[in-house]
């Protein structure tokens, strides 16, 4: 499933996160590339432990977690500390797959990456290529989206970042474990989740028939959860 989530970030905490990362120190974007990768990507990236990093992704968790949409469509388990790369002068990163798990430097935290997130930072006006292509089931598709917007989409699709060919394209990228690690199944229940969400505006939260599709919602989310 590929889903376009809106607004993350409003105004305030995105003006906050940029005010952070736009006087950090930037490295080589390949600090955490694996061998696959490395031979791909040309980019800029905040070393993971800096400072500006941790707080801007502090910022971007808390943002995550007032975002419901989010929520209905990752029903995320584990969340990887939130990443941060730069794109200008050329720079892109080729057709590649993300690492099927994903441990941080330096302590005990790792994840299987069962979605990749990429939150734009960047107006997109202020800059010329650089579109996020994602190819899954359906075709390919090119994402760019306003400043505070995120992508979701499996952390198994093939994608690449297209040069940017003027201005800086900035982003925030992480991955998720999520409870249901079936990409099938958690698009099943996202659905049925936003069918219950549409009749209990029409019909009541009370509604019988909401009431059962309810049941029903959680007795598939208890099936295919693993904890």
């Amino acid at each position: 499933m590929l889903i376009a989530i809106p607004a993350v970030l409003d105004a305030d905490v995105l003006g906050a996160v940029r005010a952070l990362v736009d006087g950090a120190e930037w490295v080589d974007g390949n600090v955490t590339s694996g061998h696959q990768s490395a031979l791909a990507k040309r980019n800029m990236q905040l070393p993971e432990a800096s400072p500006a990093a941790r707080e801007a992704g502090g910022l971007i968790l808390d943002a995550l977690g007032r975002t419901p949409l989010f929520i209905a469509a990752a029903l995320p388990h584990s969340i990887y500390p939130p990443l941060f790369n730069s794109y200008e002068g050329g720079q892109s990163f080729g057709l590649h797959v993300d690492n099927a798990v994903r441990i941080q430097r330096g302590s005990s935290f790792r994840i299987r990456s069962d979605l990749s997130a990429t939150l734009f930072l960047a107006d997109p006006d202020s800059y010329d290529g650089g579109e996020l292509v994602i190819e899954h089931e359906f075709g390919v598709e090119a994402v760019k989206l306003p400043a505070g917007h995120m992508v979701l989409y499996p952390a198994s699709s093939l994608h690449r970042v297209e040069p940017v060919t003027r201005g800086r394209r900035l982003a925030s990228f992480f991955w998720l474990q999520s409870m249901v690690r079936d990409n099938d199944s958690r698009r099943l229940l996202f659905d049925l989740d936003s069918s219950i969400q549409l009749l209990s505006q029409s019909l009541g939260h009370d509604d019988a028939e909401v009431i059962r599709l309810t049941g029903i919602y959680h007795n598939l989310l208890r099936k295919w959860t693993e904890l």
